[in-house]
């Protein structure tokens, strides 16, 4: 069975998903294609059900339910792993209400915790996030949310850090931060989406058992980065949650799903089921 799958081109994408895209595990019988995008391009793809599997922010997922659920395996969830909000100088709260903010992408995460820890501002520009860095250097914009590999660029660049976005919400919850999940379609029968899921894990499982080199087509995709930002990527970015939500982690979601309640037009869940079980 040929299954079209979606993941960004960033490292802790390619490193979990490199041995189930380049037969270096047994994927029971399952191919796949895959498209590389960024994120929030496949938050959108994902909204009109182009991809079979994905990639997709956590912050998206409670409008994508009529379609996709929710994977165990390898997703980015942990702690001390939120979005910046970075400026030029430091900015009262004020300053940063009234001042124009770039932010990742409207369904990313990084939007949903900003909203959350900046209620009132409403001055938002949606970039690639890529680009971000650059726009706050070059006064485009007066600060902005960073996420991925800009967290070991933003200072030598000589950018501060106004907010840690992440730690934000995990003194308020007590929980890991969900960053990005790993959905399937849910016409799927449970048989299907649980081998799905082995799979991924099973890639997981290789990638750390390889841990000590970096796969080419981690390299390959990385966007002119240093293997050391890679590196550092990766060990961010990939854990033990990346195997496996477990309790902590789906309880950790779920918090951030019923965050995005007053945007849907029903409870997260009321209909669906979230997991895959």
């Amino acid at each position: 069975m040929m299954l079209h799958i979606g993941l960004s081109p960033c490292p802790n994408d390619t490193f979990i998903f490199d041995a189930l895209l380049h037969n270096k595990v047994d994927t029971e019988g399952l191919q796949f294609t895959y498209h590389l995008e960024d994120v929030e391009t496949l938050n959108q793809m994902a909204r009109t059900g182009q991809l079979d599997v994905t990639k997709v922010s956590y912050g998206a997922v409670s409008e994508l339910l009529p379609l996709y659920r929710v994977l165990d395996a390898g997703g980015a969830l942990g702690n001390g792993v939120g979005p910046l909000l970075v400026a030029k100088r430091l900015l009262t709260e004020e300053q940063l209400i009234a001042s124009p903010i770039a932010l990742p992408g409207k369904y990313t995460t990084a939007h949903l915790l900003f909203s959350m820890a900046y209620p009132e501002a409403a001055n938002k520009v949606f970039m690639p996030f890529h680009t971000i860095e650059d726009a706050v250097i070059n006064g485009i914009v007066e600060a902005g949310v960073i996420i991925h590999e800009n967290r070991f660029t933003y200072a030598e660049k000589g950018l501060i850090a106004i907010a840690d976005l992440g730690t934000l919400w995990e003194i308020q919850t007590g929980a890991p931060i969900p960053l990005g999940g790993i959905l399937a379609r849910r016409s799927y029968d449970l048989a299907l989406l649980r081998k799905i899921n082995r799979v991924i894990k099973r890639s997981v499982e290789y990638a750390f058992q390889h841990r000590e080199h970096l796969p080419d087509f981690v390299i390959q995709n990385a966007q002119e980065m240093s293997h050391e930002v890679m590196n550092k990527h990766i060990d961010l970015y990939v854990n033990n949650y990346s195997l496996e939500l477990g309790t902590t982690g789906r309880a950790a979601v779920w918090q951030l799903l019923e965050s995005t309640l007053g945007l849907l037009r029903e409870p997260v869940g009321s209909h669906y089921e979230v997991f895959v079980d």
